[in-house]
């Protein structure tokens, strides 16, 4: 194990400052005191947690695009403000919702665009991701109401809508290629 690229890295601290900073910062919150106590606490149990359990380090062969990233998170804002209407609708209304678990295949097969698309369905109100399978891309996601999301293949297509635009936002070229996505600016739409 003579060889530098199969040795372990060793630097301390092993999380980045602007981490360690905003891992501090989640601790003052919680406490909800800004003292220093509470901030030499957090940064000590920051640096502990990101020493004794390190993330792995999660490749990005990506390229990010700021006008995919506005799109990305329009998106975002809107589909958080519709379903939250729509669930105090159906509240307000005293209506029982048709709960499902659906099914996805994504079109990406990296780990990256899994995390980012399993977390921004999963913030919007009335659906969670409950199982991924990263080997095959698929996503198990459960709909608060099915009916009035239009349907299970309404469901999955408002997922791998949500993936396309992860895609598009921070994806490289060969990513939509391996998509059945035109690169971004050629004006072609999906190919498959």
């Amino acid at each position: 194990m003579n060889d530098p690229a199969q040795r372990p890295e060793r630097r301390f601290p092993r999380a980045s400052w602007l981490m360690l900073g905003w891992l501090t910062a989640v601790w003052v919150m919680l406490w909800g005191d800004l003292t220093a106590a509470n901030v030499i606490a957090g940064f000590v149990i920051a640096l502990v947690v990101t020493t004794v359990l390190p993330l792995p380090r999660v490749p990005f062969a990506g390229r990010i695009r700021p006008w995919g990233i506005v799109r990305l998170l329009a998106a975002f804002l809107r589909d958080l403000l519709i379903a939250s209407v729509q669930i105090a609708a159906t509240t307000v209304a005293g209506r029982r919702p048709k709960g499902a678990v659906v099914r996805v295949r994504l079109r990406s097969h990296s780990d990256l665009v899994l995390t980012l698309t399993s977390g921004f369905v999963s913030l919007v109100p009335g659906s969670i991701v409950v199982e991924t399978h990263r080997l095959d891309g698929t996503m198990y996601v459960h709909v608060f109401d099915v009916d009035r999301h239009g349907g299970v293949e309404a469901a999955q297509r408002t997922v791998l809508e949500q993936e396309q635009r992860v895609l598009r936002a921070v994806g490289s070229a060969d990513q939509l290629a391996d998509a059945g996505m035109a690169p971004a600016g050629t004006g072609e739409g999906e190919r498959r």
